[in-house]
């Protein structure tokens, strides 16, 4: 079983590098491999709408060559789980991942839904408010795929504006806990 995380934040040790750490952890406990990847600030760009995709069908981006996309395409196909974290940028999510969701969507519809039945989480930190509308945002992109989704007791999402806030929020920190068990248990009754 293997989940690959996505951290959609610019700041390598920011709060959602933190927030996916911990989540890493509960599934590692839960004998789930991981790997992280960070793709906020590494120049990954949106979909340009060219449509190679949709003719090559060999599940590649064609569009823009001088980016990781198609690195994260295979990652995401030979993962069993896909776990999306980004902080809340005026109330969404940041362009690196909506970059990602765009591309990665496209690319999987377009071949047969090649993340279909695969377990999505997401995660969003805020300073205060509008994670609900990233978490959203990224949801769509698991659901329009065919994708499956874990719950929590609450919200995926943690409060914190400077790096290391999060560990301030118990409450945040307790729904990332249990989403990460949930995403491990639901991994394995569709893996296992």
């Amino acid at each position: 079983m293997k989940a690959v995380l996505f951290n959609g934040s610019p700041r390598k040790d920011g709060n959602t590098a933190q927030a996916l750490a911990l989540f890493e952890s509960i599934l590692q406990e839960n004998h789930v491999d991981t790997e992280i990847l960070r793709i906020g600030g590494t120049g990954l760009r949106g979909c340009i709408a060219c449509y190679k995709c949709l003719e090559k069908k060999d599940h590649r981006c064609h569009g823009i060559k001088d980016d990781p996309l198609n690195e994260y395409l295979e990652k995401m196909k030979a993962a069993d789980g896909i776990v999306i974290g980004s902080p809340t940028y005026f109330g969404n999510i940041s362009a690196d991942v909506k970059a990602l969701i765009d591309r990665c969507g496209f690319v999987s519809r377009v071949n047969g839904f090649m993340l279909q039945r695969k377990v999505g989480a997401a995660i969003s930190v805020a300073r205060r408010a509008g994670a609900v509308h990233a978490l959203t945002s990224i949801h769509h992109f698991f659901l329009i795929n065919d994708m499956m989704l874990p719950g929590s007791t609450y919200w995926g999402l943690c409060l914190g504006l400077k790096p290391g806030d999060i560990q301030n929020d118990s409450e945040g920190l307790e729904s990332i806990k249990r989403m990460a068990a949930n995403t491990a248990w639901m991994i394995h009754k569709l893996r296992g």
